[in-house]
């Protein structure tokens, strides 16, 4: 690190769990992110401003009006441009000295299994379940964990699952590939904008532990917020030894 990057990180620099070499780890990873909205605005500016050394957004819409009730990185004068690159700007405009990739693509298959094996850490910041299942698929296959999101009107919800670890499930574990589950659009059921800014930033906490080797991950909790309520609710979650997604990689 040189001395303006010492400056810029000395409040994580002082924490003990962290320090010089910490935050290196820090900037030497590179976290993949699907989906440059509502949790993927605030997830990817507090990555950026942590000190993410490298940074990959993917999403293929362009910044809506209706976007900016709630998807922070995007502002009024750039509706219309593509998000990633709207997301870019942002994040640069925080930290010119990180590298931010902008993919304007709706990533699957052999092209998605290749972004998440260049990555660190992945963060699915998506609203749909066909892009969750692959998602998860492709960092279960490449032995990258995940820290996923998702909020739909007053509630949220946050996990991590990381299948290095013999005993943690994956996300087709806690939600089945064949489940009868629904998509439910925020156009159609709204949202509550501050809870996206709370989801997508403890995604982004939950991402620089895992890099930085910080305190215990979320792997095998999901946490559950009411956010009439503002109360948190947790519960374990267990590996599905028949999880057509994990169970082949079990022992590896």
């Amino acid at each position: 690190m040189n001395d303006s990057q010492l400056l810029r990180y000395s409040r994580h620099i002082l924490l003990d769990e962290i320090g010089i070499d910490g935050q290196q780890r820090l900037l030497d990873a590179h976290a993949l992110l699907i989906g440059a909205g509502g949790l993927g605005s605030p997830a990817a500016l507090y990555l950026a401003s942590g000190g993410i050394g490298r940074i990959t957004l993917v999403d293929d819409d362009e910044v809506d009006l209706t976007n900016l009730q709630r998807q922070v990185m995007h502002t009024t004068a750039r509706i219309g441009q593509p998000k990633v690159e709207s997301g870019r700007e942002a994040l640069l405009a925080i930290n010119p000295d990180i590298d931010v990739r902008a993919l304007r693509e709706r990533v699957a298959g052999e092209r998605l299994r290749e972004l998440v094996r260049e990555a660190t850490v992945v963060l699915d910041c998506s609203d749909n379940f066909a892009t969750r299942h692959a998602v998860n698929r492709a960092c279960v296959e490449e032995g990258k964990p995940l820290v996923s999101g998702a909020v739909i009107r007053f509630d949220g919800q946050l996990a991590v699952f990381d299948t290095r670890r013999p005993e943690a499930p994956c996300y087709a574990c806690l939600f089945p590939e064949d489940s009868p589950v629904e998509d439910v659009a925020c156009s159609s059921m709204g949202v509550f904008a501050p809870l996206v800014g709370v989801i997508g930033t403890m995604q982004a906490a939950e991402a620089m532990k895992l890099v930085a080797g910080i305190g215990d991950s979320l792997a095998g909790r999901l946490l559950l917020l009411d956010g009439r309520a503002m109360a948190w609710s947790a519960m374990r979650i267990g590996r599905n030894p028949s999880c057509p997604a994990c169970a082949s990689r079990a022992g590896k």
